[in-house]
């Protein structure tokens, strides 16, 4: 026979009584138990099918009979008189009601019990959430926990809301299937393939913008392409009369390629760099002579041409840019993972190639994921890129979501107060959402620098199981489980090599 258990409300205190009146109460318990026992025969007792004696009801359905039921309003308790503080303590946590019913369902929040759902524009355009300033987020985790599932189901399901996805770097090639199975299009660059992407191709001019001003826009833009592209490949910033260089170069191809009725082309670039005798002659006495102060951009570019990324950008677009695609992904697998700087020179290319969509002011709400953006992180030329289009992601419509491994990720941009620690510093500053998946815990400290988390946080994300994530949204945080049907779990799938 089990035990009788008594419990009580930490909000009861009972009087002090004597041992006496202890004995009497336990007596008068037990003759209260043995005469319910016997208000019913046993043989009418109610049994259940299970085979153990001891998981038997003690009293019927109906519940204890007798005035010992604590029925009827009988019960009274002796007063307690507390302060509001110390009540408290009866139930310490408080949940968030959640972000709303309007958005992205992304799991169950554990805290309140209830669903969670997320959409960035709703919450901007709401204005409901202090301090939630721009639609862009960051997600980072160790390898395994779920984040790049969280990623891929949230494209899908933003899909079934109207957005769009642009993927505009795939090192692992993880999001062809995804943006096949979506009815999407994508992207194979690399050598040996048919894809071919000419970086300086114009977007389309909007409807609201005149062609004076657009030329200049689009030169603006092919300019900073050029420089990013050589200071990638020189490993250093630009000299002055190397961007006059660049900058006269551009001019004399676009102005050859008018004439022909056909695009100019990095190889055209590249060709006009290495003759110095056509750029001064283009300058006429405004500046001197360039001399070979050029050679080394004629050669940096001459990789794209000739080099390990020749036949990836050296020829007009084959492929279109299909607006009404629900996803749009660049596959960069086939570069490689040894040098880093090949990955980066066609990541450049292809964000240059497809900012002529996300430019455009009428393409609607978008999502621009970056995965695996702990290669990003050690370009500078990138993190330029990447900032303008975080600062204008309100006027462009679109969010941009970072993947990283660990937060501290953020400070392989360079050194404390260099450029790319400042800028890489800068995209998580302009992120109103933080996604944090389990850590390590030697990560703990840098995400409680870079976060600004608090005790309850920093253990909270040490001990993360698959699946569940720490939400910042503004001001606000949730635990959030990540719930996946079944067919997603299957097309999510990033570990299908390492099954047997």
């Amino acid at each position: 026979m089990p035990r009788n258990r008594a419990t009580a409300s930490p909000l009861f205190v009972p009087s002090k009584i004597t041992r006496a009146q202890q004995r009497d109460a336990r007596a008068e318990f037990a003759q209260a138990r043995t005469k319910a026992r016997l208000v019913q025969p046993a043989a009418e007792r109610p049994r259940n099918s299970g085979t153990d004696a001891d998981l038997q009801p003690v009293y019927p359905v109906s519940g204890r009979p007798g005035p010992a039921s604590a029925r009827g309003g009988r019960l009274r308790l002796p007063k307690h008189r507390l302060t509001t503080a110390t009540a408290s303590g009866a139930y310490p946590f408080l949940a968030e009601a959640g972000l709303g019913a309007e958005g992205i369902f992304i799991g169950r929040d554990l805290h309140a019990e209830g669903s969670f759902c997320y959409d960035p524009f709703a919450l901007y355009n709401s204005a409901r959430i202090e301090g939630f300033t721009n639609p862009n987020a960051i997600l980072c985790g160790v390898i395994g926990m779920g984040k790049s599932a969280l990623a891929k189901s949230i494209a899908t399901r933003a899909i079934a809301h109207g957005y769009k996805i642009y993927v505009p770097s795939d090192p692992k090639g993880e999001w062809t299937g995804l943006a096949q199975a979506l009815g999407g299009q994508t992207i194979a660059l690399g050598p040996g393939l048919p894809g071919r992407l000419n970086p300086l191709d114009a977007p389309q001019r909007p409807a609201e913008v005149t062609e004076e001003d657009w030329r200049t826009e689009v030169r603006k833009r092919r300019l900073l392409l050029l420089a990013s592209l050589a200071a990638t490949v020189l490993k250093r910033d630009l000299l002055p009369m190397e961007h006059t260089g660049l900058d006269v170069a551009l001019d004399l191809v676009v102005a050859d390629a008018d004439a022909a009725g056909t695009v100019p082309l990095l190889g055209d670039i590249a060709h006009v760099l290495g003759r110095p005798e056509r750029l001064d002659a283009a300058l006429g006495g405004q500046a001197g002579s360039l001399g070979h102060a050029t050679d080394d951009l004629a050669h940096a570019l001459r990789r794209l041409v000739h080099g390990d990324l020749s036949g990836m950008f050296d020829a007009p677009s084959t492929v279109t840019f299909d607006p009404d695609a629900p996803m749009l992904s660049i596959d960069l697998s086939r570069l490689g993972s040894g040098d880093d700087t090949a990955l980066v020179l066609a990541m450049t290319c292809a964000s240059a190639w497809m900012e002529a969509a996300l430019a455009d002011p009428g393409a609607g709400r978008r999502w621009v994921i970056y995965d695996e953006a702990w290669r990003i992180m050690r370009h500078v030329g990138l993190l330029e890129r990447m900032q303008q289009q975080w600062k204008l992601s309100r006027g462009l419509g679109i969010a941009n979501l970072l993947i990283l491994h660990r937060l501290s990720d953020l400070l392989s941009a360079g050194d404390a107060g260099s450029r790319g620690r400042v800028l890489a510093e800068g995209l998580l500053a302009d992120c109103s959402t933080r996604i944090i998946y389990r850590q390590e815990p030697d990560q703990i400290p840098a995400a409680m620098a870079l976060l600004g988390l608090t005790g309850v946080e920093a253990q909270a994300i040490a001990a993360l199981t698959r699946g569940r994530g720490l939400w910042k949204v503004a001001s606000l945080s949730f635990i959030v489980q990540h719930l996946l049907h079944s067919r997603e779990r299957a097309l999510y799938d990033t570990d299908f090599r390492m099954a047997a």
